[in-house]
């Protein structure tokens, strides 16, 4: 799976997290090694996730015109 994801770094990513209740991580996708995933979020704030929570990821939705889209976590 880390290979799967290593193809988003430097991308904004939505990523689906799955910890008794659902929710997702909005950022730049900065590393990926040993089981896990660092998230720069706004503010140049970081998150580290662990690949065995990710249920889902995919690159920020944008409308026809570039704008970003409201993302609700399912």
């Amino acid at each position: 799976m880390s290979e799967l994801i290593k193809e988003f770094i430097d991308k904004e990513v939505v990523i689906y997290v799955s910890t008794g209740s659902s929710s997702a991580v909005a950022g730049f996708i900065r590393k990926v090694e040993d089981g896990w995933v660092k998230v720069e979020k706004k503010n140049e704030q970081f998150e580290i996730i662990s690949l065995d929570y990710i249920s889902r990821i995919q690159d920020y939705p944008r409308n026809k015109k570039g704008k970003k889209q409201l993302v609700i976590s399912e």
